[in-house]
């Protein structure tokens, strides 16, 4: 069996260097952890990917083509087609190791994973080649701080989580970037009380919020009484809190149940010793 992350979210939200925590951390415990780069218009990460789908095809290369000519929205969703197209090549450089820990650094294109069936098509290449996978969707949590925020967020993760049909977690990145009494705020998101949304909205004095005030309700109710998304905080200058997120995802894709377990001969004890 092998064992993979999709880490996905919008642009901006810490993919990228998500992985790369990642890796150190595999390395600070003894453990293998390698990233496969998909996104490609990426112009800098801290990791070395093990594959990197700009070896294959650049957006760049579908902006300067003159029949394409996409712009980069365009250029990103076809060079992720293109990479379903040829997974022949894919699956090359992934090789057929077992027990493969693998991080899939998505692009920030969130149409691709909200409704889009590119990634879905790949995840499903991945599982037949033995993958259990889970998708792990960031959003910065500084986009997370008030009822609006929070209900768009939501409705995000859960649009992906949807549409990709995988074993899910939701975590909230750049906690290390908030003000401890930012960070108090937060709690009631974490454990979402329609109550409060509906306060922080009402408080905001939006002609929107008014007007869709039941519809609001509504979706606040549907979090709160389904538990259909919750968010992990993430702070990656806290090894502990990556130690946690790290345990509940291997859990997730039940990493390490399949593995040989290591054992120490002892010598029997002698009877006369006291």
């Amino acid at each position: 069996m092998r064992y993979a992350q999709l880490v996905v979210g919008p642009a901006g939200c810490g993919k990228s260097t998500y992985c790369s925590a990642l890796v150190q951390h595999g390395v600070d415990t003894k453990r293998t952890i390698e990233v496969v780069n998909l996104d490609p218009a990426a112009e800098h990460f801290d990791y070395q990917p093990v594959v990197d789908i700009r070896e294959l095809i650049h957006v760049q290369d579908t902006m300067e083509d003159e029949e394409l000519h996409f712009g980069p929205n365009g250029g990103l969703i076809f060079c992720i087609e293109y990479l379903v197209e040829n997974s022949d090549w894919l699956q090359e450089r992934i090789g057929e190791q077992e027990d493969d820990y693998l991080l899939f650094d998505c692009p920030g294109q969130i149409e691709l994973y909200t409704h889009l069936t590119a990634i879905k098509k790949l995840i499903n290449l991945l599982q037949n080649w033995n993958f259990n996978i889970c998708s792990v969707f960031l959003i910065d949590v500084q986009f997370m701080t008030d009822g609006a925020k929070f209900l768009s967020g939501t409705m995000a993760a859960l649009s992906v989580m949807v549409n990709l049909e995988l074993p899910h977690m939701n975590i909230l990145s750049k906690m290390d970037l908030l003000s401890k009494g930012v960070r108090k705020q937060l709690d009631r998101f974490l454990d979402p009380d329609s109550h409060a949304i509906m306060g922080d909205i009402e408080q905001s004095g939006s002609h929107f919020g008014e007007k869709h005030k039941k519809l609001t309700e509504a979706i606040g109710k549907l979090i709160e009484d389904y538990s259909l998304v919750r968010f992990t905080p993430l702070n990656l200058k806290s090894q502990e809190s990556i130690t946690n997120v790290l345990l509940t995802i291997d859990n997730i894709i039940q990493y390490g149940e399949d593995l040989d377990v290591k054992t120490k001969d002892f010598e029997d004890a002698d009877p006369n010793d006291d």
